[in-house]
């Protein structure tokens, strides 16, 4: 199994922040899942960057995915979620990309499995516009996907997944526990099926002025004096596993963490 990850900061893993620094993320723990499940170790590569728009995750990371050596055997795309929080964010042509790489990988004899992002919309500024984007791409991708023969994973409807003890402080990336779901959905679709992961729901949610102004400053604000420089979260970055490095086989992350 030789198993590459393409999109932005949700395939990337931001949101879940491990100790010393790095990020992990759901697809890191669908590598070592897979490895867990094979009893073989994995070879796994995660060239997805915060930030990045559709086209360039379909024009610069699949080829550098198809073009690694030994060739891969899987790979998971997930995009669109950028586009969808710009103006005039043209739906059909998100599904057009999504089209372009699914012909490529079917060429290059690549298993694909498309993912839809997970959805944080309830409890974002202008959330109702960046939904209604939302469903629409995830129906069209959805219905792209059972044309032609592929893996998808519905996240965006998944409803577990919208209670805000899955999301980071920022509510835009899924926390170290939102990860662990989307993970365990991937497993289970690619027949390697698990408990998912289920947080307590604890208290309900209360948003108080105070805490609503300083989320605004700390995450609202700078989003959007970047999209005013026209800067990306992204700019100057690259995947963090450009080539391949190994996963060994063993207990998967995501069973360890249910255990504990």
């Amino acid at each position: 199994m030789r198993y590459v990850a393409i999109g932005d900061s949700f395939t990337e893993g931001l949101g879940d922040e491990l100790p010393d620094g790095p990020v992990r993320g759901w697809a890191d723990l669908v590598a070592a899942g897979l490895a867990a499940a094979s009893d073989e170790p994995v070879h796994y590569a995660n060239l997805a960057v915060r930030g990045r728009l559709l086209a360039p995750v379909v024009a610069d990371q699949l080829p550098a995915a198809l073009a690694l050596d030994p060739a891969p055997t899987l790979i998971t795309l997930n995009g669109g979620g950028n586009d969808m929080m710009r103006p005039g964010c043209d739906v059909a042509q998100l599904v057009a990309l999504t089209e372009q790489a699914v012909s490529r990988c079917a060429e290059a004899g690549v298993q694909l499995v498309l993912l839809s992002g997970a959805d944080p919309t309830a409890r974002l500024p202008l959330g109702s516009m960046i939904h209604r984007r939302g469903v629409q791409l995830t129906a069209a991708v959805g219905d792209l996907a059972a044309r032609s023969g592929l893996v998808f994973v519905d996240a965006f409807g998944d409803e577990e997944l919208r209670r805000p003890g899955y999301w980071s402080p920022d509510r835009l990336h899924l926390g170290p526990a939102g990860h662990r779901r989307v993970a365990g959905l991937v497993l289970a679709a690619l027949g390697h099926p698990g408990e998912a992961s289920v947080i307590d729901p604890g208290p309900d949610e209360v948003r108080r002025l105070g805490a609503e102004a300083r989320y605004y400053r700390q995450h609202v604000l700078p989003w959007v004096l970047r999209r005013v420089a026209r800067r990306s979260s992204g700019h100057g970055r690259t995947g963090k596993h450009l080539d391949w490095v190994p996963v060994p086989a063993g207990p998967g992350v995501v069973d360890e963490d249910a255990r504990r």
